[in-house]
């Protein structure tokens, strides 16, 4: 476990491994840069052939020259001066994590490259080294060699004397909460689904909920049928590994204050059911409970940062299998509330599922209803993998959601929920059909899960891009990013800060 500490000490003086420290596009000297005496620093970075673009980095060892006292100095270009804030800092610093990990001790000046929001800076230069240098090993043997393991034992932040210590040591805390829960939402979707099964998901649940004071219910098949859960128990009709549905509560505000709530798609494998996928189509479907696994995390970090409100998660998570107890195209479905959906792709799964579980929210009386998931692959073709979409039916929430996700540096961007898409969901025998038209998918999605959350302010965050990354990104490898935690976490501190009550 990396020990992170605050100090004020000039970065020359600081004894470690290695010091870091920032430079700015052009190239120039970022803070600290300056005070090594002992060689220009600067002209060296610049002989190198680098300019300060973001990553960009250059290793000098310190041979005694160099007047530090630290073993190495290590130069990172963080971009053009006018672009540089906290986001910037964790992706520059998030490239050469992988290097951090490997030394004993690091010290750098890194957040006092940011001009403003210095807790931000110092929130995201320590997200962005152990973000960036996380990796997923469970499975690894070590028959083809040693498995890699992290040295990196402490890290020190640099910063002036005038900013608050105390501020900059609670930014530090926050976020190594945030990055553990992060990597842990990282780790569920990377499991293998023979290994995250509903059933094992919700244990992982129940014990996150034991470690950190959460009350948690886990509802079986007979709970489910007896609630009338129907969109979950039909999607897991086709599977040997039964269907669950995790409810989580924090209890951080008053008796009387409504809850903020949250739900995700917890489909552990889909493969399409009866409407089944392609070899190809199912290669990442493990991680088609990327939107429980962001809950789960969200609900741990909640859970330890203690902010003043009361949350409540309800996660659905089905295996979407096909077989002779399959739910079959022409199907009807009767959700939890009493609503009834015509199933005309059984691999339009994920927003049958969330029915149920938004539906049961409401009756909560929350304040707020977000869900997240990994919904539609049309979301990705408006969108791309890097950003998410949200559509919902509360503009202050969309406003709140997007500032919290562009807050996070997780980006986002809003989804008109169209209302006269509304009439491609029409079913001749049931309310509603779970599919549209091709064009407009995303959207449709959403006005099908729009369906079941009454008059409460509610947001949709369809995850489908981001939530799993094809190649290594500058704070995340290949796998999970465990995108939207931070996006979630910061709303809710947010709205904790705010003390303000939508009901």
């Amino acid at each position: 476990m990396v020990m992170f500490s605050y100090s004020t000490d000039p970065p020359a003086d600081a004894r470690a491994d290695l010091l870091v420290l920032p430079v700015l596009e052009g190239p120039e000297a970022g803070p600290g840069i300056r005070e090594v005496k002992g060689a220009d620093l600067l002209s060296l970075y610049t002989d190198a052939k680098l300019r300060g673009k973001r990553g960009e980095h250059l290793l000098i060892p310190d041979t005694g020259a160099l007047g530090v006292r630290a073993g190495a100095v290590l130069l990172v270009g963080v971009g053009p001066r006018s672009s540089i804030d906290a986001d910037a800092l964790r992706r520059a610093i998030g490239k050469v994590a992988p290097q951090l990990a490997k030394r004993g001790s690091v010290v750098t000046t890194f957040p006092q490259a940011a001009r403003r929001s210095h807790g931000e800076a110092v929130q995201a230069t320590v997200e962005g080294i152990l973000l960036g240098s996380y990796r997923f090993s469970r499975y690894k043997s070590g028959l083809d060699g040693p498995v890699e393991t992290d040295a990196l034992a402490s890290v020190t932040l640099l910063g002036p004397s005038r900013w608050d210590s105390r501020a900059m040591k609670a930014a530090v805390r926050r976020a190594e909460v945030v990055s553990d829960a992060v990597a842990w939402a990282r780790d569920l979707v990377n499991t293998p689904a023979i290994d995250c099964t509903p059933d094992r998901l919700a244990r992982e649940a129940q014990a996150m909920a034991e470690e950190t004071g959460l009350e948690c219910t886990v509802w079986g098949e007979a709970e489910l049928k007896e609630g009338g859960f129907g969109g979950i128990l039909g999607v897991g009709a086709g599977s040997v590994n039964p269907p669950r549905m995790i409810e989580l509560v924090y209890r951080g505000g008053g008796k009387t204050q409504a809850p903020i709530a949250l739900t995700g798609k917890g489909i552990s494998f889909d493969s399409g059911g009866l409407s089944i996928k392609t070899t190809e189509g199912m290669e990442w479907m493990k991680g088609d409970m990327g939107g429980a696994a962001s809950i789960l995390g969200a609900m741990k970090a909640i859970a330890r940062l203690k902010p003043k409100v009361n949350v409540v998660a309800a996660i659905p998570s089905a295996e979407n299998m096909p077989s002779g107890s399959a739910i079959r195209p022409g199907d009807v479905l009767h959700h939890r509330g009493g609503k009834t959906s015509e199933v005309m792709n059984t691999d339009a799964e994920g927003r049958l599922v969330l029915a149920d579980s938004l539906a049961y929210l409401t009756e909560q009386q929350p304040r707020v209803i977000i869900d997240t998931a990994t919904l539609t692959g049309a979301c990705m073709v408006a969108l791309g993998d890097e950003l998410f979409g949200v559509m919902g039916n509360d503009r202050s929430l969309i406003r709140d959601l997007l500032a919290a996700s562009e807050a996070a540096g997780e980006p986002a961007w809003e989804l008109p929920l169209w209302p006269t898409y509304r009439r491609m969901l029409d079913s001749e025998v049931a309310d509603f059909k779970n599919v549209g038209k091709r064009y407009g998918g995303a959207i449709t999605a959403g006005l099908f899960l729009s369906q079941f959350v009454g008059d409460t302010p509610w947001v949709h965050l369809d995850i489908a891009g981001p939530a799993f990354a094809e190649k290594a990104q500058d704070y995340c490898p290949k796998g999970g990013t465990g995108v939207p935690v931070r996006t979630l976490v910061g709303y809710v501190l947010t709205q904790a800060g705010a003390g303000t009550s939508r009901r």
